[in-house]
């Protein structure tokens, strides 16, 4: 019985081939045409810092905290990940850069990643300009290590990497969009056939008749389109 209806869903799908296989190219183009049309294009740039051992001989010795201990210190990698994002180092970067943007906006377009088992700190931008991302991902790395030499004392954070021009969008993928939203139109078509075929009452078939009704079917009449064909075909 199980192999029955698997076969009879395999048959009601492949039935309907073409209207999924329409489906599915609908949903395609509607993907693509999202990303050209109604997604703006977003840049990335991003910063690398690390913290490393300070070589000042003159930081004080009565200070709790030392620069080795900064170095080795997991929760302090964490600490500097939020100031990273504060209002004095974000306000200070648009104030630098005399950029015409919000400071909750670019907070939300701030990321900032400590690299785990790691003293390395990964500060990205995010900007519908290219060169503007680059820009403040630098600005920020910058401001952000004279806000530690004020707060702690100590000049124990350095640049790794330096941000550089994104040649193309981080937020734009067409191959990936199609696929999702093809995805989208199978899964719309699968539920267009099965409800389509629920809302269909109609007898097709002889073993319709059979497996409704719990009774054989003795003679069935041929409909007129298919004697003719018959006859045609044994001429």
């Amino acid at each position: 019985m199980e192999e029955l209806d698997l076969k009879e869903l395999f048959n009601l799908f492949w039935s309907k081939k073409v209207q999924i296989i329409i489906i599915v190219l609908i949903f395609s183009i509607i993907g693509f045409i999202y990303t050209i049309l109604f997604t703006t294009p977003m840049y990335s740039s991003y910063t690398t810092l690390v913290l490393a051992s300070s070589g000042n001989e003159n930081i004080n010795t009565n200070t709790s905290i030392t620069a080795t201990e900064i170095t080795i210190n997991s929760k302090l990698v964490a600490t500097y990940s939020e100031l990273v994002k504060s209002k004095n180092v974000l306000r200070e970067v648009i104030l630098n850069l005399g950029i015409d943007i919000q400071e909750d906006t670019l907070r939300k377009n701030v990321s900032v990643n400590a690299r785990k088992d790691t003293e390395l700190i990964e500060i990205t931008v995010r900007n519908e300009q290219a060169a503007n991302a680059a820009k403040i991902a630098n600005e920020i790395a910058e401001v952000f290590m004279e806000k530690v030499k004020d707060i702690y004392s100590i000049d124990n954070v350095q640049i790794v990497d330096i941000a550089e021009i994104s040649d193309s969008p981080s937020n734009i993928n067409h191959v990936k969009d199609i696929i999702i939203f093809a995805f989208i139109g199978v899964v719309v078509s699968i539920g267009y056939v099965l409800i389509s075929n629920m809302l269909d009452t109609t007898i097709k078939t002889v073993e319709d008749i059979e497996k409704e009704y719990d009774l054989p079917v003795l003679v069935s009449i041929p409909m007129i389109e298919d004697l003719g064909e018959e006859r045609r075909s044994r001429r």
